[in-house]
Formats: structure tokens, C-alpha cells, sequence
């Protein structure tokens, strides 16, 4: 008995993403088998797929993508408590692989889904509440302070606005298309601007009354990002943790010197094993309780990976994207 699994064929486009019949897993001492309910998809596996990380992750084709599933504990290895096994959880599975029916995963990373809380929230937590709460942990921003959050239409974006609204900050987002523009006015953001529009920077100073923000969470990086740092406020803060345009937001330390910006880069969600899971903990109780809602702008079923590939490279989605194996 096989599993379906996608398998990168070769680095390159989406096309190498290619359904495939595999050996059932089968769990090795401390491991554990998931029946896959939903996969996380997230634009740094694109970049795995095009073979830009081999410098630092040793991944080469064939491999199953996918880091991080929600789903049922089928079957346990040596050494694993057996009382996991039928149990919804989410977890981070590494390079184990987790577009397919069922996945291996390190039992140590197992998290328990609160109940109330379904597969395909845990699944869009797993990466971006994650990331979110280590962000807003950092940042010790005050209640009254403005804060700008680019890329605010993704799976990210969308959780950093609703923290910030929360914590009692005042919040422009900025994002491109009407799509995104208008489900960030429902979530409550003080106001809204689309960066695909010139002059945008602009409608950010008047948004927040001259003196730009205090705080910026920048999820895309590049000249985008350069053009939201040199719009905080002097004293304020830059987190320049987003490259979704290519690359990290090019911030000159000499300039952040002279007016006081506290720049941090992805070094601070970089969590070591134990910090993520206890993030993922708090994001996922959160969920349960309705104070942190992911949005799940589109899903798709595992054989169409290769399509949620091209929907996020092109930016034509809104919140998180999912697979459904």
C-alpha cells in the first residue's frame, strides 16, 4: 500500500511539483505517522524549489516538500507514548515531508490542537502564529502607538494587524489590490493603503499625522521595505523580517544610527525548537479562544500543488494558503 505524496523532481518552476505513489511511512523509534489533514504552504518552500537555500539546507531532489502539518496521529514509534494516537495535532515535520496523505514526524515536536479549533486553523497557525507572537513579543510596543505592517493582506500580515488592534495600537496596513485592502478594513485597521499605487508613502505620513509609524513590521523586503523604513518615526522601530520581494529590506545601520530606528532582522524568528513550540502553543490557545483568527484565503487539493506554488509567486492570494491531502 503506497501514500500520495508531491515530489520535487528537479530545482526549478512550479512544474517540478509532480504527484507520485510512495512507500508508506512507517514510524522509527520517537517518530510518529500523521494522517495529513492540511499542509502549510509557505513562499520559502518556492525557494527551496528553485534550488536557491543549497547553500544552507541540504535538500536536494527528489524530496517531498512541505514543513509543517495538522492532522491525526495514526501510528507511534519505539519509545513514543501510545496514548498519541488518535489524537488532531500540529507539527513541525522538517524534512520529513509533509505534502502527502500521512507524514513522519518527530514525536517531540507534537502539539495538541485545543479543541474547538479545526485542522485547517492549526495548520495556518503552525508558521505564521508563530512567527506573529515572537514579533509582537519583541517589538513591546504601547497601547496609542501607530504601527505599519507591509505585506498586511498574507497569512502574517493579516495576524500582526489583529495583534496590534488587540494590544491597542493604532494600525495603517498596507498591502496591494482591493481584495486585500478591503478585508483589512474589516479587521479593523485605522487605515488602509495599496503600494501599488505611487505616492503611497505619502498617505502613510498623513495617516499618522506627520510623523510616520513607530513601529513597522515589514513582511516584504526590498525596495518596498526600504521605502517603509525610511518612513518610521525617529526613535521608533524597523523589523525587517520580510523578503517576500527578493530580499531583506537593504537598511543602511549608519542611517538607523542617526535617527534612532531599532532595526531587527529574521534572526528574531529564528526560535530555537523549545521557543517555537511554546509560541505555537500560545497561538493556537489564542485561536481556541477567538483572539487570533488566521484567515485561509485558498486551499487546494495536493495534487494542484503546483498551482498553489504559482498563486503565491504571483501574489494573487489573500491570507493563508493551504493544501488539503
Amino acid at each position: 500500500m503506497g501514500v500520495r505524496a508531491i515530489q520535487v523532481t528537479r530545482f526549478g518552476g512550479p512544474e517540478v511539483l509532480v504527484a507520485a505513489e510512495l512507500p508508506d511511512p512507517v514510524a522509527g523509534p520517537g517518530e510518529v505517522v500523521v494522517g495529513v489533514e492540511a499542509a502549510d504552504v509557505i513562499l520559502f518552500e518556492a525557494r527551496i524549489r528553485e534550488g536557491l537555500a543549497q547553500d544552507f539546507l541540504p535538500v536536494r531532489p527528489p524530496y517531498v516538500p512541505g514543513g509543517a502539518v495538522a492532522g491525526r496521529v495514526l501510528s507511534v514509534g519505539e519509545g513514543v507514548e501510545p496514548g498519541w494516537i488518535g489524537r488532531s495535532v500540529a507539527v513541525h515535520v522538517g524534512d520529513r515531508g509533509g505534502y502527502a496523505e500521512r507524514a513522519l514526524a518527530p514525536a517531540e515536536a507534537l502539539i495538541p490542537v485545543p479543541d474547538g479549533l479545526g485542522p485547517r486553523e492549526a495548520a495556518a497557525l503552525l508558521h505564521d502564529g508563530t512567527t506573529a507572537l515572537g514579533l509582537a513579543d519583541a517589538a513591546r510596543t504601547q497601547p496609542g502607538e501607530w504601527v505599519l505592517v507591509t505585506g498586511a493582506g498574507g497569512g502574517l500580515g493579516i495576524l500582526m494587524v489583529q495583534l496590534a488592534l488587540a494590544a491597542g495600537e493604532r494600525v495603517v496596513a498596507a498591502a496591494r489590490g482591493k481584495r486585500k485592502l478591503d478585508l483589512l478594513r474589516e479587521l479593523g485597521a485605522h487605515a488602509v493603503v495599496d503600494y501599488a499605487l505611487p505616492g503611497w508613502e505619502e498617505r502613510v505620513r498623513e495617516a499618522t499625522e506627520g510623523a510616520g509609524p513607530d513601529m513597522v513590521y515589514d513582511g516584504v523586503g526590498g525596495e518596498l521595505g526600504l521605502a517603509a523604513f525610511e518612513l518610521t518615526a525617529r526613535g521608533g522601530q524597523f523589523s525587517a523580517h520580510g523578503a517576500a520581494a527578493g530580499g531583506f529590506a537593504p537598511v543602511d545601520p549608519a542611517e538607523a544610527r542617526r535617527r534612532e530606528v531599532t532595526v531587527r532582522g529574521i534572526e528574531q524568528v529564528q526560535f530555537a525548537p523549545d521557543v517555537g513550540r511554546r509560541l505555537l502553543r500560545r497561538a493556537l490557545s489564542e485561536a481556541a479562544a477567538g483572539r487570533l483568527r488566521p484567515v485561509i484565503g485558498q486551499t487546494f487539493p495536493l495534487e494542484r500543488a503546483a498551482d498553489a506554488h504559482r498563486a503565491m509567486e504571483a501574489r494573487d492570494v489573500v491570507g493563508k494558503t493551504l493544501l488539503l491531502p
